[in-house]
């Protein structure tokens, strides 16, 4: 047989190709066997990789991973941050809230949700917002964060949604809450009197002038291109007019919005607390609420630390060194520079307004 050089230099790389085509066999076999246990593999590897991608949707499940917070406010549906209860720069509860009696409470089934037996009803900047926080240092008042509008906005939906949005409370606990646009809207007295005729209001007052000019700087902080506090407030300026439409000249006619409560309630189921007098001596005006209440004087000079930066009280533990809490960033804002002639002038329209209310509470809360 003759030698072929050729054949024989061909065998080596047959063999080689062999070699590469079972290895590569082997390998996506391999690689087959690791997917196919990748998709049966336990749910720790899942979570081992969710944990590497924390950017992912939350899923109704994880939500329920997590415990409720306790929150004493209601859902926020105001754009104001008062109505929203967000008025005070530290959280409240564990300043206002007894948390041994709520848990007490919550464990032997004695609390309940009640309609309100008393209900802040105005007036707006008047001062609402200190006032239930005050209230809620007290460990027998139970008050709703937000302001409910439940007799002005939203009365078609019926007492029995108001009750639900109510904090649970013990036997011998008051249920409040607080709405200052009740006070200037004619159809709520007879709405509250329909619900109980033994509902005691509150209403926090003050210099109608001021409350006008801080419920302007407060509609320009969210609205900085309004027209000014003197164009809106007259008709006419040149012949002097008031302009009574305007809704922040309207709320300080108190007298005359008084007299529509006064078809449905006696005067022994209204409070006038001084808004003034609420900065100027919160203690005070605290004895004076807890008792139309009927509530023992809990709420004392002790709960109070007044803050000569803010120019607001703050609230304090009296047993703790824990830090004051104190009214937010949307209260205190500067007033605007009005003129004194419009000063002036707004004095003269209220004046008989302010002496008619006075007359009709029996004080005299010396804004004139």
């Amino acid at each position: 047989m003759e030698y072929s050089p050729h054949c024989h230099s061909t065998q080596p790389v047959k063999n080689k190709l062999f070699v590469f085509c079972i290895m590569l066999s082997l390998w996506v076999y391999m690689l087959y066997c690791c997917v196919g246990y990748s998709s049966t593999s336990p749910s720790f590897m899942m979570e081992e990789r969710s944990s590497r991608n924390p950017l992912r949707p939350l899923q109704k499940q994880d939500l329920e991973m997590f415990p409720k917070s306790q929150s004493r406010d209601l859902l926020n549906n105001e754009s104001d941050a008062d109505s929203k209860g967000d008025g005070w720069e530290e959280n409240k509860g564990d300043v206002a809230y007894d948390e041994d009696s709520g848990v007490a409470g919550a464990l032997n089934g004695s609390e309940t949700k009640k309609l309100p037996q008393a209900i802040i009803i105005g007036v707006k900047k008047g001062g609402t917002r200190a006032l239930l926080e005050f209230l809620r240092l007290h460990p027998d008042i139970r008050a709703v964060g937000a302001e409910p509008h439940f007799f002005d906005r939203n009365y078609e939906k019926g007492l029995e949604w108001y009750r639900e949005l109510m904090p649970k409370t013990e036997e011998g606990q008051l249920t409040m809450e607080k709405t200052p646009s009740y006070f200037v809207t004619k159809e709520v007295p007879g709405r509250i009197h329909a619900m109980s005729k033994d509902t005691k209001l509150i209403v926090v007052v003050r210099d109608p002038v001021t409350r006008a000019i801080s419920d302007y700087t407060q509609t320009r902080s969210k609205k900085p291109d309004i027209p000014s506090f003197e164009s809106l407030t007259f008709r006419n300026i040149t012949a002097n007019l008031i302009d009574t439409s305007w809704s922040a000249l309207q709320i300080g006619m108190y007298a005359r919005h008084l007299e529509q409560w006064l078809q449905f309630f006696p005067m022994s189921q209204l409070l006038f607390v001084s808004g003034e007098r609420l900065i100027s001596d919160p203690a005070g005006e605290m004895a004076r609420v807890q008792h139309f209440l009927g509530l023992r004087r809990e709420v004392t000079h002790k709960h109070f630390h007044f803050n000569p930066a803010k120019g607001f009280p703050c609230l304090k533990r009296p047993e703790s060194n824990s830090k004051p809490h104190c009214l937010g960033k949307t209260k205190g804002r500067t007033h605007p520079n009005i003129h004194p002639d419009v000063i002036q002038r707004l004095r003269e329209f209220y004046k008989p307004f302010n002496k008619k209310f006075y007359h009709m509470t029996g004080h005299d809360f010396g804004w004139d």
